[in-house]
């Protein structure tokens, strides 16, 4: 993929309603246990030769590198010193880290089904020219969600924990049609991981 596009995976969460950090929970997916965290990142560094992942300090950067083994090195970790301030405080921080991209695919690092084709095609839509695209499946978006950099200002000054979700309500956004549910699927609760 274009290092033109960067890469982002928000993970500077505080795991509340979880009751644990739920990025560092061993999950069972696909025949491997990994840290939830780990199983997020398989599919973008897929699709990336560099993925910035934004976390809070102090957080366990080590047991998702350990299980991610050689992969790990294409991971850039961006601490965000403000993550308290929510997922915009994030979103913020991982945009100010690749100021000079062209546009930035954010995904989210508590999604550990987002189908790496999800990803491709989301970066895509990018490269060719969209303002902003996410994957859809009936009429519902999806993660990840793409922006060009023509929303650069609004992405800088972006407060509180929805995000980017105001610009994607009432902008028109390149739906990139899927069909795997994973991209919806975001672990909040214990039995989410169901």
């Amino acid at each position: 993929m274009p290092d033109r596009i960067a890469a982002i995976v928000l993970a500077a969460g505080f795991s509340r309603r979880f009751g644990s950090d739920k990025l560092l929970h061993p999950l069972r997916l696909n025949g491997r246990t990994m840290p939830l965290a780990a199983h997020s990142l398989l599919p973008w560094l897929d699709v990336f030769g560099k993925v910035c992942v934004v976390t809070r300090p102090h957080a366990g950067m080590r047991q998702i590198e350990d299980a991610l083994g050689n992969d790990a090195g294409r991971l850039f970790w961006k601490v965000c010193e403000h993550a308290e301030r929510g997922m915009a405080g994030s979103l913020v921080c991982g945009v100010k880290a690749n100021i000079d991209a062209a546009g930035w695919l954010i995904g989210l690092a508590d999604m550990p089904r987002v189908p790496a084709g999800a990803i491709a095609d989301v970066a895509s839509a990018l490269i060719k020219g969209a303002h902003l695209a996410a994957p859809s499946r009936n009429g519902r978006l999806g993660h990840p969600v793409g922006f060009s950099s023509r929303y650069l200002e609004e992405l800088l000054v972006l407060e509180g924990d929805r995000g980017a979700r105001h610009i994607l309500e009432r902008d028109d956004v390149s739906k990139v049609e899927m069909q795997d549910e994973g991209i919806f699927a975001d672990i909040d609760l214990p039995s989410d991981l169901r």
